[in-house]
């Protein structure tokens, strides 16, 4: 993945734009990753990703048992009291 600056992008769109066709660019604000710009079928794919929905019995039973097995990071878990009303 390209990695630019948010001054980098408004003095050079034109290359920044052509990079993104061939690969993400993620762009940085204060060094830390602020967006990213993709090109629109990379967009697009990811939509379609981002939708699919899976049957479980299209599924095999290893899939099925890594789904069951799959735990969430600690880092990660909340409960519903956790989030303010």
């Amino acid at each position: 993945m390209a990695i630019a600056s948010s001054a980098d992008v408004q003095k050079n769109f034109g290359h920044c734009k052509d990079t993104a066709l061939a690969e993400p660019v993620v762009v940085t604000q204060y060094g830390k990753p602020s967006v990213v710009i993709l090109a629109v079928t990379e967009c697009e794919r990811l939509k379609k990703l981002d939708r699919r929905i899976l049957r479980l019995d299209h599924l095999s039973d290893a899939e099925v048992g890594r789904m069951i097995e799959a735990r969430i990071p600690a880092e990660h878990q909340y409960s519903l009291a956790d989030i303010p009303d």
